[in-house]
């Protein structure tokens, strides 16, 4: 059975430096619960098309950013209490400069994995800032136990 997640949240920093934050694969261990002790364990980047050139010279970024086709290798804990690793290789699927990117499993701990990053300009009070959205497919292994599992803990 698929599941899903979204989630949301703003955040008063431009579009151009939140999606370069995003877009960059080592960040990846950053965004992750600091319990999982999650390490780049390798990454394949593909350019992603030209970067759009930002009025604020301020704003024009040079990190790296994994492009349609990239792939990245990640390990973290699964479980908080226990000391082993999953390795999880996904795969960018889908890639629009300061809007959205989607990423897939290619191999890790799910059946099914696809996650939406969406990032948008958005004012809010009267403050320039930008809105984070993830939309998250995914499908959990070993059929009823593993959904179980997940409704146990």
């Amino acid at each position: 059975m698929p599941h899903s997640i979204q989630t949301s949240q703003w955040v008063p920093f431009p579009v151009e430096l939140v999606f370069a934050f995003f877009a960059n694969p080592a960040n990846l261990p950053h965004l992750m619960p600091t319990w999982q002790k999650a390490r780049l364990e390798s990454s394949h980047l593909l350019a992603p098309p030209i970067r759009p050139l930002a009025g604020d010279p301020a704003l024009r970024y040079r990190s790296p950013a994994a492009g349609t086709g990239s792939e990245i290798t990640l390990s973290f804990r699964p479980v908080r209490s226990l000391p082993f690793r999953i390795t999880w290789l996904g795969r960018i699927t889908d890639f629009t400069w300061n809007s959205h990117f989607l990423d897939e499993q290619v191999e890790g701990p799910f059946t099914h994995w696809k996650h939406c990053h969406r990032i948008v300009t958005e004012t809010r009070e009267e403050v320039a800032g930008t809105s984070i959205s993830d939309e998250v497919e995914y499908d959990l292994p070993l059929g009823p136990v593993g959904r179980l599992a997940i409704r146990s803990s």
